[in-house]
């Protein structure tokens, strides 16, 4: 089953960087950006979590919370977090629950290697907690600016 716009978005509870506890049906009553990435620290991840915690207080004016969701440990998340010092929330689902429940879990290939792994996607969710918008296999240039596009509008 995959998510489609208009579908409840699925609820999570899960640790993130700097302790804290990121749990999407808490922040009901504002727009959610919910950012899955392959891996805390690579090239592509580290732009696009620069690009989004770049644009976080015009997120912050359109009610929108942004949250990166990736496989890494909540130390791991640390650590990129204060090499970059990003100001975004950074969540972490060793379980992949949540990831799979996103439908983001997928089999990959790299060198005729195949493997699972994550599929760069973004979903926007409304303040009543349904998915408004989705993205899949993102590419990372000009992609914050299109999601908080799409939040001002929302």
């Amino acid at each position: 089953m995959s998510l489609e716009q208009g579908d409840a978005a699925p609820d999570f509870t899960l640790p993130g960087a700097g302790g804290e506890t990121i749990s999407l049906s808490a922040l009901r009553g504002r727009k959610v950006v919910l950012y899955l990435y392959p891996k805390d620290d690579t090239s592509g991840c580290t732009k696009e979590a620069i690009a989004f915690n770049g644009l976080r207080d015009a997120f912050e004016e359109a009610n929108t919370v942004i949250i990166g969701l990736s496989a890494d440990s909540a130390a791991s998340h640390d650590k990129f977090r204060d090499k970059h010092d990003l100001a975004i929330a950074l969540a972490s689902d060793e379980t992949k629950q949540t990831v799979e429940a996103y439908g983001a879990w997928v089999e990959k290939s790299m060198y005729g290697r195949k493997y699972f792994g994550i599929d760069r996607s973004t979903f926007l969710i409304d303040a009543e907690g349904r998915i408004a918008q989705i993205w899949r296999k993102v590419k990372v240039p000009g992609h914050a600016e299109a999601v908080l596009k799409a939040a001002q509008a929302l």
